[in-house]
């Protein structure tokens, strides 16, 4: 335990965000600087608090209290080989994650939980910074060859864990760079690729190969992907985006959030200076108030939008934990966000009814109604007010309403491996497909879900190809493909 009276004596700090103009100047990372004296006092904030439910809170498992205790007693190296003991990027999740941790904290049942994820990528960032981070090489070579299909979250994870196991490891992906949604879906703002790249050349140097490029199923047949290898990881993630079939879809200017986000990322990878499509002047709407929305409005914002709306068609959320949301479930409350905090309007329980003409076949403007929700089976419904319809001028639309499972033509369809109910890659206690020596890990088959699910479905997955390879495995296996978050 850090400091026993750490959580009476420190209030929870989070590192200050950039000022709004001129953060908006730039696609640098939002947040200043964290003194790290300011920074242990923060750690010494984790209680004794007997039984660790953060720990559950993480799909991980990461040893939360034990780098906290480390990082107050300012032992640092010591943190970060706890940290590493559960999380192969912790650069990742420092930045990226939700933090399900937080919200299952003791302390947070009547306090401001710890700032962990804080705490996380700090002793990431002194890590590389000490060059304390080096290529972990097998002592032995098994002579076992495994294909990762998808290079995100836990593509990565499978094939780091199984490369440093002694196998030959190849990760092949369709897009031209190493990454998958970290590379073309996270805005640089909230995730700058330089943190990605260093980490990619870490796993290069341990022998893990990589093939851009190649769409497994289009590029390479089926039957050569399995001829080539022992085992095969499908870790391609959700792709399907859902769509908005309503009247005037099919105009011009109206656009998926990952039509538009990829080319954003590309800019600044330098493969052009000016994008396809671009919020420059325009006023620009976004339909979906997740994640993927605010993205979207960051990067509106950084082109000159001239205005922005966010819809959701959910109710605002409430500013604390209703009583039917107890503690340590995941607090479904109201959050502003980096983008939000720089401008833009959004706009709840409201749906949308039609896409307005502008008389060349492109979007002039959006019209919709407010809706009330309610619940029937515990399922939402949408039901609609009367009187409520409006219109807004819009000369460009992101859809941002989330993924309904991973693309089927090509590889999918060629495994021939079963789906379930939801249409995602059905895999059983293993993590094994119903194709023998073809594996599943993360949203292919969990469906879209969060980093460190990923992240750990990777671990787990390569533990279970490890011992399908080798009749056994040392490596550890965090979840089970049954396990649902307590988010």
């Amino acid at each position: 335990m850090a400091d026993p009276r750490g959580f009476l004596t420190h209030g929870r700090k989070t590192p200050t965000r950039r000022p709004v103009p001129v953060r908006l100047r730039d696609w640098r990372e939002v947040y200043e600087p964290f003194p790290v004296g300011v920074l242990r006092a923060q750690a010494s904030r984790c209680m004794d608090c007997g039984i660790p439910f953060c720990n559950r809170g993480c799909p991980l498992g990461n040893l939360i209290p034990d780098w906290n205790d480390l990082v107050y007693r300012d032992q640092w190296r010591e943190a970060i080989d706890r940290l590493h003991a559960t999380n192969n990027f912790p650069e990742f999740t420092g930045r990226l994650c939700p933090a399900p941790c937080e919200g299952s904290c003791v302390l947070g049942v009547n306090q401001d939980p710890v700032t962990i994820k804080q705490v996380e990528v700090e002793v990431i960032d002194r890590a590389w910074r000490e060059n304390w981070i080096k290529p972990v090489v097998a002592s032995s070579r098994s002579g076992k060859s495994v294909g990762i299909v998808g290079s995100g979250p836990a593509g990565l994870a499978a094939a780091q864990q199984l490369t440093r196991s002694g196998h030959d490891v190849v990760v092949y992906e369709r897009a031209d760079r190493v990454g998958g949604l970290l590379r073309y879906g996270i805005p640089e703002f909230k995730m700058e690729k330089r943190f990605l790249d260093r980490r990619l050349s870490q796993m290069e140097a341990e022998g893990t190969v990589f093939r851009t490029g190649v769409d497994v199923g289009v590029d390479l047949a089926v039957e050569t992907l399995r001829a080539q290898h022992d085992a095969i990881v499908l870790a391609m993630g959700a792709t399907a985006w859902r769509d908005l079939p309503v009247p005037g879809r099919d105009l011009n200017g109206i656009y998926q959030a990952m039509e538009f986000l990829p080319l954003a990322n590309r800019v600044q990878e330098g493969d052009f200076e000016t994008p396809d499509i671009v919020a420059t002047e325009r006023d620009v709407i976004i339909i979906g108030g997740g994640d993927t929305g605010a993205d979207c409005l960051g990067t509106s914002h950084r082109q000159g939008a001239r205005s922005v709306h966010q819809f959701e068609i959910m109710a605002q959320p409430p500013d604390r934990r209703p009583d039917t949301n107890p503690w340590p479930t995941w607090p479904m409350t109201h959050r502003v966000s980096s983008a939000h905090e720089e401008g833009g309007e959004r706009v709840f329980s409201v749906n949308t009814k039609e896409f307005v003409d502008d008389g060349n076949g492109g979007v002039a403007a959006i019209r919709f109604e407010e809706v009330t929700t309610e619940f029937v089976d515990g399922r939402p419904t949408f039901v609609p007010v009367e009187g409520t319809e409006q219109e807004l001028p819009a000369q460009l639309v992101f859809l941002a309403l989330g993924f309904v499972g991973p693309e089927r033509a090509g590889l999918i369809d060629d495994l021939g491996v079963e789906l379930d109910e939801r249409g995602n890659v059905s895999r059983d206690e293993n993590f094994q497909s119903s194709v023998d020596g073809v594996f599943v890990a993360g949203d292919v088959g969990r469906g879209q879900s969060l980093i460190v699910w990923a992240i750990a479905e990777g671990r787990s997955a390569a533990a279970n190809v490890d011992t399908f390879l080798n009749g056994s495995s040392l490596l550890p296996a965090p979840i089970a493909p049954t396990d649902t978050p307590i988010r």
